[in-house]
């Protein structure tokens, strides 16, 4: 298949009298051409491996991990990115929850996995909550410009919330309550647990529902059990509740009736406006035991100088990390992580590779980072982020990768937060020559553009793309192994079957990996760097 690109684009750097008239559409191609389905293969193979131990942070799998792209981005003669050193460090503190608890709530109790996961962020030995009164607070959301706060006039000190998942918008569809069905960070769990703790709460309860949380109760038992990292904070997080956790919607639903509340009137209040309700006398208590480990884990960053303009840099990003090895569970204890993130990572590689295919560097340095403790609520790049490698008035862009397209060629792209920077734009562009549309997130509900490591960027105010895959297939034959293959995927989401198989068509990976790379390149050579659009909750600051 032939790949036009813009001359339109290399007319202007000439006029702009950038250096990249040596660069040729033919060498573009070249690069573009040189990123394959078998060299991706090759590297989610060996970073999905039994031996990489699911790459959990400061593991033997993250030496593994780490040696493994120093290697592959040395032997492409990419710089370390960190002065002398391709790593930064990222000083966590691991807190693991003793599963011998019970969370007693009206005289019974529940336990742990089957009906509740409940844990401590504090830095502590022990934190618990004892005879905590319950308050059901909503969404648990206090977003002034919605106009609207569920804590409204309520003093939640030494109390227990308890709250929805998701924001109202998903409840109600409504396009003018929130952003509608397509979830923002109000939605989210690590914002819930935030604001609890703004307000002074002594626990923080999520009820567990699948469809709003867009994954079921196994993932909240695998990722939330087991070791949770953290960063080493001065006042040892002190100032988060004391307990937070989850419970199931059938938990749930026992205890409003308990409380003389029925759940689903609750919740259809709790969608209507502002809302809170005491929970009767129910009242919550739970032990939490912590162990508590102090470690180093690391960010991976490596950088192709630029020829023109070094110092300003496209920064391409994935997480490198999964959830490890499980020794207590039965059967499979692996949590490969092949699809999350192996390929992304993967992609890192094969996307720097085909940069090195030009007779000459791009004129802005092309930089990729791969982030730890993605999984643990985006640690390394939020870490990152408040220490960054190269400053933000130098980042001129981040396209993020997370968990490729394993589903084959599409002639759609989905866009994770379209329509929030001219990122679009560039996208929309390479997309079309290869004879793809753009389209938005075929899931908003998810809330994916506050879910992974581009998130940091924007929060810095740098426009920051998040996209992959499609709905569309490109023929009919992919069309129906589509069908097959999800059914196969279907549940693997943060659990052991999340592993590499050979019957993976990865032709789709390389169509997004090659848009990947010309929209950097693209953003290389332009003078003037993307921006938000003006509707945008992020800005450059």
């Amino acid at each position: 298949m032939k790949h036009y690109f813009s001359l339109t684009l290399l007319a202007t750097a000439v006029l702009a009298g950038c250096a990249t008239t040596s660069i040729t559409p033919t060498d573009v191609t070249n690069g573009y051409n040189s990123i394959q389905a078998d060299e991706l293969a090759k590297h989610v193979k060996v970073l999905a491996s039994d031996e990489f131990g699911g790459r959990a942070p400061s593991s033997p799998g993250e030496k593994l991990t780490l040696d493994y792209l120093t290697a592959q981005f040395k032997a492409l003669g990419l710089k370390p990115g960190n002065g002398d050193s391709y790593l930064q460090e990222v000083p966590l503190v691991s807190l693991e929850a003793d599963s011998n608890m019970v969370l007693n709530i009206g005289g019974k109790d529940y336990q742990y996995k089957k009906d509740m996961v409940m844990g401590s962020s504090r830095i502590s030995a022990q934190e618990g909550i004892e005879n905590s009164e319950l308050v059901f607070v909503g969404y648990g959301v206090n977003a002034p410009e919605y106009n609207w706060n569920d804590y409204e006039g309520l003093d939640v000190k030494g109390k227990t919330v308890v709250m929805l998942v998701n924001d109202p918008g998903f409840a109600t569809k409504d396009p003018a309550l929130f952003t509608g069905d397509a979830m923002t960070y109000y939605g989210r769990w690590t914002y819930k647990y935030e604001e609890a703790s703004r307000q002074g709460a002594a626990g923080a309860i999520i009820i567990h529902e699948t469809a709003p949380a867009s994954y079921p109760w196994s993932v909240v038992e695998n990722s939330w059990s087991g070791e949770q990292f953290g960063f080493q904070k001065e006042n040892n997080n002190m100032d988060r509740v004391a307990v937070e956790g989850w419970v199931t919607t059938d938990v749930a639903k026992e205890l409003f009736t308990k409380a003389g509340l029925d759940f689903e009137t609750a919740k259809e209040n709790a969608a209507k406006g502002a809302y809170h309700v005491d929970m009767g006398d129910l009242t919550a208590s739970v032990n939490v035991k912590n162990t508590i480990k102090k470690s180093v884990s690391y960010n991976f960053i490596a950088t192709l100088p630029g020829s023109e303009q070094p110092d300003e840099h496209v920064i391409y990003s994935a997480h490198w990390d999964h959830l490890g090895t499980d020794k207590t569970r039965k059967g499979d204890q692996i949590y490969n992580g092949a699809h999350d993130n192996a390929t992304g990572t993967a992609g890192l590689i094969e996307v720097a590779e085909a940069f090195t295919k030009l007779p000459k560097h791009p004129s802005r340095s092309m930089t990729f980072l791969a982030v730890t403790a993605e999984e643990q609520g985006l640690l390394g790049s939020k870490y990152y982020a408040a220490n960054p490698v190269i400053a933000a008035n130098k980042t001129v862009a981040n396209i993020n990768m997370d968990s490729l397209n394993l589903l084959g060629k599409v002639k759609d792209m989905n866009v994770v937060g379209i329509g929030k920077s001219q990122m679009d734009e560039f996208l929309a562009t390479a997309a079309k020559e290869q004879g793809r549309t753009i389209s938005g997130d075929p899931k908003p509900s998810s809330g994916g553009y506050y879910r992974s490591d581009h998130f940091a960027f924007a929060n810095m105010g740098i426009p920051a793309m998040y996209a992959g895959g499609g709905t569309v297939a490109a023929d009919e034959e992919t069309a129906n192994y589509r069908k097959r293959m999800s059914l196969v995927l279907r549940g693997c989401y943060h659990q052991p079957c999340d592993r590499y198989r050979d019957e993976w068509d990865l032709s789709g990976a390389v169509q997004d990996l090659q848009l990947f790379y010309k929209v950097g390149f693209d953003i290389s050579e332009q003078e003037q760097w993307p921006t938000w659009n003006a509707n945008s909750e992020f800005q450059r600051k």
